[in-house]
């Protein structure tokens, strides 16, 4: 029978203050989507006259904010333009950081840290925006689709941590793919990649956000292709003209937007926000195995 050890009042404190802190930190990540859900279905018309957070959806449950934005054409095209951007930013991404990461860890490439710090200089300075649209300009990439790939694509933040965690894996096992007649590529694809998932997975997932988020590419690079505008771009558009644009059929909608100018607000925030917290959970238990794999150990 196991003996049940005493813990000391000293730890009893220590615990309870170290449980109340973790909840205060809980409360004030999750308030602000739970007010911002609740906020995006509560009447319009106590929703403008609330002061505060809103923990449940006042007076009663109105869902004609979401009505309004879903029947914005151009929010459709552009979740689809979002999903398009991330999908090829995801491939080139992976592709790149991967053979980067497997070609700076290399011991035998003798030239690494030199051409490591050559790219790590680039994370400290960097042309600037006006510099950089030039050089978008003179590659005939403005108004051009791939302006929202290729330039993000490939990230040295990524191809140190994709870099550190390939150091990590025993050479050993390099070393026995390559008797067995293995070339680099094998090596790669069937021996370092597959026990990189988790860090391979944590790049992804930055990506992903970070594509996501982006409007200011949209707002540089096309500025006369509305038709390839992301999905935070259309949203922006619904936030800033506060639904002057949108195009409904039906009136009694259009001479409410006054009245649900704040329920739009929020409720766009949920649409912009809702499929990114729908994949993170796929994606967490990789988060902090991947996360400590690419990290710098001394």
């Amino acid at each position: 029978m196991k003996q049940k050890i005493k813990e000391s009042p000293s730890r009893i404190i220590f615990l309870v203050i170290d449980v109340i802190i973790l909840l205060l930190i809980t409360y004030a990540c999750f308030i602000p989507i739970w007010h911002m859900i609740m906020a995006s279905f509560s009447n319009p018309t106590a929703l403008n006259t609330h002061s505060g957070i809103v923990y449940f959806p006042l007076k009663n449950l109105d869902t004609q904010a979401y009505k309004i934005i879903f029947q914005y054409k151009k929010l459709w095209s552009s979740y689809l333009n979002t999903i398009i951007y991330i999908v090829f930013t995801c491939l080139v991404t992976g592709v790149l950081t991967t053979l980067a990461g497997y070609i700076f860890s290399r011991k035998r490439f003798h030239f690494r840290n030199g051409f490591m710090m050559f790219i790590s200089f680039t994370m400290l300075f960097n042309g600037g925006m006006i510099p950089n649209y030039l050089v978008m300009k003179a590659l005939h990439l403005t108004d051009n689709p791939l302006v929202m790939i290729i330039p993000g694509a490939l990230s040295v933040f990524n191809i140190i941590i994709m870099r550190t965690a390939m150091e990590n894996i025993p050479q050993a096992l390099e070393e026995a793919a390559r008797i067995d007649g293995a070339s680099d590529l094998r090596i790669l694809w069937s021996v370092i990649l597959p026990l990189c998932k988790a860090t391979f997975a944590v790049i992804m997932l930055f990506t992903v956000v970070a594509k996501w988020n982006d409007y200011f590419s949209a707002l540089l690079y096309l500025p006369t292709r509305r038709d390839l505008h992301p999905l935070q771009m259309a949203l922006r558009e619904i936030l800033i003209t506060a639904t002057s644009d949108i195009n409904s059929s039906s009136s009694s909608l259009l001479e409410n937007s006054t009245t649900y100018k704040n329920s739009i607000e929020y409720a766009s925030i949920v649409v912009s926000t809702l499929p990114i917290l729908c994949i993170y959970p796929f994606v967490q238990k990789y988060f902090v195995t991947g996360i400590t794999m690419g990290a710098v150990k001394s």
